[in-house]
């Protein structure tokens, strides 16, 4: 049971990581890519990451890049990797992203990507689909890799109580 429970915690801890700065950088690789002058990053993952561009000609092209990039790169590494701790990062990054655009369109708050996305000209069409996708496929392989985790975990205990 212990090696479960800290196997899940490190797994989770460095899915978190990995999906806020891979969803950050997204964002400061999409603005200066479209003519964007980048202010200031926050990539630190116990704090609310953002960035902050002063002119930012694509504001459309900057918002969506932190949940495209946030999902492309961990499952592009998961497809390369092919191990099963890669699936469980990437199918966290899916599930937080998609989680993320839906829960700030439900919310409102001017400070998150969704809001920002509208005010913008996003078609919340595209949003919603986006949402579906990340959604839907991350839930499936998200519970898919905890339930690796817990049988991985378990044949371990089960081996070393037999030796």
């Amino acid at each position: 049971m212990t090696t479960r429970f800290f196997t899940l915690l490190g797994l989770l801890t460095l899915s978190w990581c990995v999906m806020t700065f891979t969803h950050e950088m997204g964002h400061v690789v999409a603005g200066l890519c479209s003519g964007g002058s980048l202010e200031t990053v926050e990539l630190r993952p116990w704090r609310l990451p953002y960035s902050l561009f002063v002119v930012d000609p694509n504001p459309l092209i900057t918002l969506w890049g932190g949940p495209l990039i946030g999902v492309v790169v961990p499952v592009a590494f998961a497809i390369i990797l092919r191990t099963q701790w890669m699936w469980f990062i990437a199918s966290f990054c899916l599930l937080a992203n998609g989680l993320y655009l839906a829960t700030g369109w439900f919310s409102g708050d001017r400070y998150l990507d969704t809001t920002k996305l509208f005010e913008h000209g996003a078609s919340p069409i595209a949003v919603a689909l986006y949402c579906v996708i990340t959604i839907g496929w991350g839930n499936v392989r998200f519970r898919k890799a905890c339930l690796w985790v817990f049988q991985t975990s378990n044949q371990s205990e089960t081996e070393t109580r037999s030796s």
